[in-house]
This record gives C-alpha cells, sequence and structure tokens, in this order.
C-alpha cells in the first residue's frame, strides 16, 4: 500500500519506463493518485511530471557524481526525485529530501543502495549553487543538455530559431503549463461563469485573442481539481489551450451547416464548433478509437452539444460536407510542454512518416467536401514537413484547390501552443449553400 506522494511518485515513474499511455493521461485514470490527499496529489504530480521533463539532466548530474556506474531502475529513480527536489523545489527541506529518499529505498527492497543514495544526495546538497550556476551555463552553450531535450531535435531547431529565440523555446518546453477554461456558450455565458468561479473560489483572467471572441477564453488558477468544481461537472466551461480556437475560427461554423470533424476525439475543437452553431446544423465526430470516442460523447452531453454524432468509421459516400476539419495526428512538438515525456519518444523519422498520414486525411477530405467547400488543416507541430510541406503536396495531387488563409503560431513569438492552420476551399462554388445536409452517416 502506497502510504505519501513520494513513494507513489518512485513506482508510478519506474511503471513509466514501460511502454504505455503518457502520464498525464495515466494520472488522470489512476485510484491510488485520485485517492491520495488534495496537498499530496499536487506534490506526487509535480514530482513525477519535473522528473520526466528534466529526466536528461538528471541522469547526467547522477552520472557526474557516480564514475557513470550502473544503477537499478528503482534507486536511479530515487536519485533523480531527490535531485529534482534539492535543486528545482525550493519548499521541501533538504533533510525531508534526503531522509525519505533513503528511507524508500529501503522500503522498496534494495536496503544496500540506501547509503549510496543518501551519499549522492548530500553531495548535490554541498555543491548545489555551483551546480545551479553551471547549469545556467549549459543551456546557453549545450542547450540539450542543460534544457533536457534530445540533441537532434536541438540541432533541428536551430536552423530555424536564432539563439535567443532558441532560448525561449526551450524554456517553454520545460515550463509546466497553466490552466485555460474555454466559456461553453451552450449553457451558460460569461458573466455567469465568472460569478460562479468567484464563489467557487477560482481565480480567473481573461485571455485576449485575436482568434476568439472577447470573454471566450479565461486563465484559472488556485484550482485544488477541475473535476471537483460544480461549473466544471455542469459543462460551464472546457479546459483548451488559447491555440486550438484558431482553427475553429477559420472553420467558421454557421447554423444550418453539416460539417466532419475528420479527427475528432477527445473533442475540443468538435465541441467549440456546436457552440458556434448554437447546436443549428449537424457535426460528425469522427474518430477510429471508440474509447477516445466514449470519452467526446461524455464530453458533449456534458457540454449540452446536442448537432454532435460520433462515429468509427465513416461511410465511403461522394461529396456533401459544407465544411472538414482535419485535425491531423502529428508529432506534437508544439505541445511539449504539455506531454512531458514526449521528447524521449520521438524519432528523427517522425517527421515524414505522419506526414504521409496527414496527406491521406486530406486527400480523404476532399472526396467528402462539396464543390465550393472549405477544409481547415491543422496540427499543433512545429515542424515543416508536417505544416507548409503537407499543404504543398495536397494541392500538387489535387489541381483547383486553392489557399485562402494560412497561420502559424509559435511559442517564441505568440506565447501559446504551437500550431498550424490553412484553410483550402475546394474548385467550385464558394457560396455557403448548407448542401451538406445531405449528406447520411
Amino acid at each position: 500500500m502506497v502510504s505519501e506522494p513520494r513513494e507513489f511518485a518512485v513506482l508510478f515513474l519506474v511503471r513509466q519506463e514501460e511502454p504505455g499511455d503518457f502520464a498525464e493521461r495515466r494520472l488522470e485514470k489512476d485510484r491510488v493518485f485520485i485517492g491520495l490527499k488534495p496537498a499530496d496529489r499536487r506534490l506526487a504530480q509535480e514530482l513525477i511530471l519535473g522528473v520526466l521533463r528534466w529526466r536528461g539532466t538528471l541522469d547526467d548530474l547522477i552520472a557526474a557524481r557516480t564514475d557513470r556506474r550502473p544503477i537499478p531502475m528503482v534507486p536511479r529513480t530515487l536519485l533523480r526525485l531527490g535531485i529534482y527536489q534539492l535543486l528545482w523545489l525550493d519548499r521541501i527541506p533538504d533533510h525531508a529530501a534526503v531522509h525519505d529518499s533513503v528511507e524508500l529505498a529501503r522500503r522498496l527492497g534494495f536496503p544496500g543502495q540506501a547509503g549510496f543514495v543518501n551519499a549522492v544526495l548530500r553531495n548535490v546538497i554541498r555543491d548545489r549553487e555551483a551546480t545551479r550556476h553551471r547549469l545556467k551555463e549549459l543551456q546557453r552553450s549545450e542547450p540539450a543538455r542543460g534544457w533536457s531535450l534530445p540533441p537532434w531535435l536541438v540541432e533541428r531547431w536551430s536552423t530555424r530559431y536564432d539563439s535567443e529565440e532558441l532560448q525561449t523555446l526551450c524554456r517553454w518546453v520545460n515550463t509546466p503549463p497553466p490552466i485555460f477554461a474555454r466559456v461553453n456558450r451552450l449553457k451558460t455565458n460569461p458573466e455567469e461563469l465568472r460569478l460562479r468561479w468567484d464563489t467557487e473560489e477560482v481565480v480567473h483572467a481573461e485571455r485576449v485573442l485575436d482568434w476568439a471572441e472577447a470573454g471566450t477564453l479565461y486563465e484559472l488558477s488556485g484550482i485544488p481539481a477541475v473535476a471537483g468544481l460544480g461549473s466544471f461537472r455542469e459543462g460551464g466551461f472546457y479546459l483548451q489551450d488559447p491555440s486550438t480556437l484558431l482553427a475553429i475560427r477559420e472553420l467558421d461554423p454557421r447554423p444550418g451547416e453539416t460539417l466532419l470533424d475528420l479527427c475528432a476525439a477527445p473533442g475540443g475543437k468538435t465541441l467549440y464548433m456546436a457552440e458556434r452553431m448554437a447546436n443549428a446544423g449537424r457535426i460528425v465526430a469522427h474518430d477510429t478509437s471508440e474509447g477516445r470516442l466514449d470519452l467526446l460523447r461524455e464530453n458533449a452531453a456534458r457540454l449540452r452539444a446536442t448537432c454532435v454524432t460520433a462515429i468509427s468509421a465513416l461511410p465511403d459516400a461522394g461529396p456533401g460536407f459544407d465544411g472538414i476539419l482535419v485535425d491531423a495526428p502529428c508529432s506534437n512538438t508544439g505541445v511539449l510542454r504539455r506531454r512531458v515525456e514526449l521528447r524521449w519518444r520521438l524519432d528523427p523519422a517522425e517527421f515524414q512518416r505522419m506526414a504521409s498520414v496527414q496527406v491521406g486525411l486530406l486527400a480523404d477530405a476532399a472526396r467528402r467536401i462539396r464543390p465550393g467547400g472549405r477544409i481547415v488543416y491543422s496540427t499543433c507541430s512545429l515542424e515543416p514537413e508536417e505544416n507548409l510541406e503537407v499543404v504543398t503536396r495536397f494541392l500538387a495531387s489535387h489541381p483547383g484547390f486553392t489557399v485562402e488563409t494560412q497561420r502559424t503560431l509559435d511559442p517564441v513569438r505568440d506565447g501559446v501552443d504551437g500550431a498550424f492552420v490553412t484553410r483550402l476551399r475546394a474548385p467550385g462554388s464558394s457560396g455557403r449553400s448548407g448542401s451538406g445536409t445531405s449528406v447520411v452517416v
């Protein structure tokens, strides 16, 4: 039985070395984590995500203090956790970080490693300020090591960003993201929701965007657990990063239309489409995963998005949709701060592999769009192979389609998660005919 957050963090991180879902999603479903007290849950999450985020740098620090000797996974994880607390967290006393790490070594079946863990962590305390200074220098001289990122990825970014921009991007990737809430106007309005948040003691501040209506997005703080808020359970808002709203602004859903969200789950963009249409019309939300579609259906019910039909298989029908969103699966390099261990899973070959999938999705959308209809293609990738190059490849094989708008949101320049969004117009009449209502699924 797990007795406290550090023990939970160790066991979770050891399991995280095995293939599986991302840490954030696993935490959401972990019964032990959910059962921790709120303060313990916050500490466990901070420890887990912090160690995953800084794993490369932490392992460098461990190697320098252990002559690169082989270390079993549990003691190595204890050292990562201990060093993270000593160098990155200011609220945890040194003695608590060291004592708990040593005791956990004994408790988890490694009593012979307890003295070793104690010695390494005390060495870190003695050398702490010098180590922090060296880390800052390393972030400038060797960004990959200093910012805990794969060298090949930093090298790739350095061809598109100057040195200051690269530092900003690396810092961004290693900064925990704030919580953003999109007001759900299908159930409430900004004024009512702000009053509700005041009663729930949620600190909120509006985020003003040039690509979203005023009163749409708020940054939240001081929340013990979002799922525990009545305003959340009752569908007053949806958690959504600012960058995700741009694609729907470009799609511009209107009442009476029939739209397709080709890669819909878990549904954030789908539900915003429903709100923009005021539930007047029809949205077909497609995804290949029934499990993820179940989550979309739950979200649609909570937010009262009644115009959404979720399906896992599209019929081989002809053109008919007024608008199609292709929010394509991608490498996710624009949201690395939200998927902290993704940096260790990425492979340089991923970008070309994903590009082939993305071009195929656009081709599928082209078969389903009515004459003159619009297709919005979006990713949360920073990589040109998945963005502009995909659009170029699609246009080369689909004469008659034209680019109407194109925009990139960049963490360095825009202060939001990365996103690429382009709107394509199909050949034919460009009027909003609403003819997509004939689509049968």
